[in-house]
């Protein structure tokens, strides 16, 4: 790796009570979103993206038009993994059924 590259940071999780504090300090007024996510060893890439959703959170529109919000984005990811998992169960049929009809033959 070349010196003039950044290493990458690991990916880290954090609470939605952590976000939520991280986004009021940067509503205040006082301090830059850069400044904020320097002071928390966050990327600011990371706090921009927490404040828009933020935003798009408390919007009366339920988001139309600016994404999803937090609670949308938790059932789509909730029916994502049933959906995969049904996807699954109905396959398991779908091969027995092809592999022992290859037996009989």
């Amino acid at each position: 790796m070349s010196a003039s590259r950044k290493q990458a940071r690991p990916r880290r999780s954090s609470t939605a009570d952590f976000e939520a504090e991280i986004v009021q300090r940067c509503r205040t007024g006082d301090r830059s979103i850069g400044q904020v996510a320097r002071d928390v060893d966050l990327t600011e890439t990371a706090v921009r993206e927490w404040v828009r959703q933020a935003e798009r959170d408390e919007r009366d529109d339920g988001g139309a038009g600016g994404g999803l919000s937090f609670d949308e984005r938790q059932e789509l990811a909730r029916l994502r993994r049933e959906n995969r998992q049904l996807r699954e169960d109905v396959g398991i049929p779908e091969r027995a059924t092809d592999f022992f009809a290859g037996e009989t033959r």
